[in-house]
């Protein structure tokens, strides 16, 4: 694993392959090995790729110090680490949950550096119509609260990668720093909206946490966006719909311009 500076911040970050560089930020309480774990299958059968997937403060290894107090903070180190590891070039961005907020706010912020937005169940202002959680395929006695309040599909697969993937980063997570940058949540910087760029919104329709009609708001607003909500799918949509993901990420990475397979 390996660190870059960001201002007062060291972001440690995991890196795989070569090619345009593309930022995958995972969501909030986990860290880099969720959104690996979900992005990567998809990434790697791409050729051109440079995937970069870093913990983002207050998670994994990265720390949040007293200074990050804000979203519009944490956007700063996001943007300064943007810097740092892909130099003048322009780059990516992908992000689930909280992580598509961020990707969201760094298009808006620089669309002269980013090339190209994906965002996965993205956390949103104007969230609204979330539907109750429910299980829509359930294997009776597995898993814990956190498995069976984030899985809609509750099967003894998913429970493995809730058991892998999410449920040790809770441990490492800093939840002080996570509640006072939560307390300010929604970025007061302006933006230039709508991002003119190749866009990918994905949402699904069971999603307890963000809902999707928030979704749909954020593809209406950006003019070459791709929106896609998917049934018996909820927040861990990335887990739930592997297939559909990796589809849906090969068509947005051939409008960036990286058609070639692997």
């Amino acid at each position: 694993m390996a660190s870059a500076n960001a201002g007062n911040v060291d972001v440690h970050y995991v890196e795989h392959g070569s090619g345009q560089t593309v930022l995958v930020l995972h969501g909030a309480g986990v860290d880099h090995r969720e959104a690996e774990a979900c992005f990567e299958p998809a990434f790697s059968r791409l050729r051109g790729f440079r995937r970069i997937y870093p913990d983002l403060p207050g998670m994994g290894r990265t720390p949040a110090p007293g200074t990050l107090r804000s979203a519009d903070d944490v956007l700063d180190t996001l943007s300064r680490f943007a810097d740092a590891v892909c130099g003048r070039d322009g780059y990516l961005v992908v992000g689930h949950s909280a992580g598509a907020h961020y990707a969201q706010a760094m298009a808006g912020t620089r669309p002269e550096r980013v090339k190209g937005l994906a965002m996965v169940c993205p956390l949103l202002p104007g969230i609204r119509e979330v539907p109750e959680h429910r299980a829509v395929v359930e294997t009776d006695g597995i898993g814990d609260d956190g498995f069976r309040s984030y899985f809609v599909v509750q099967t003894p697969e998913m429970l493995e990668r809730y058991e892998r993937y999410i449920a040790p980063a809770a441990a490492l997570a800093d939840w002080a720093a996570l509640g006072r940058i939560g307390e300010r949540w929604e970025f007061t910087c302006p933006m230039a909206t709508p991002y003119a760029g190749p866009t990918l919104v994905i949402a699904g329709r069971q999603d307890a946490t963000v809902g999707y009609a928030a979704a749909m708001d954020a593809a209406r607003q950006h003019p070459h966006a791709t929106l896609a909500v998917l049934a018996e799918a909820g927040h861990a949509l990335p887990h739930e719909k592997a297939g559909l993901l990796q589809a849906l990420l090969t068509e947005w990475a051939m409008r960036v311009g990286h058609p070639s397979l692997g």
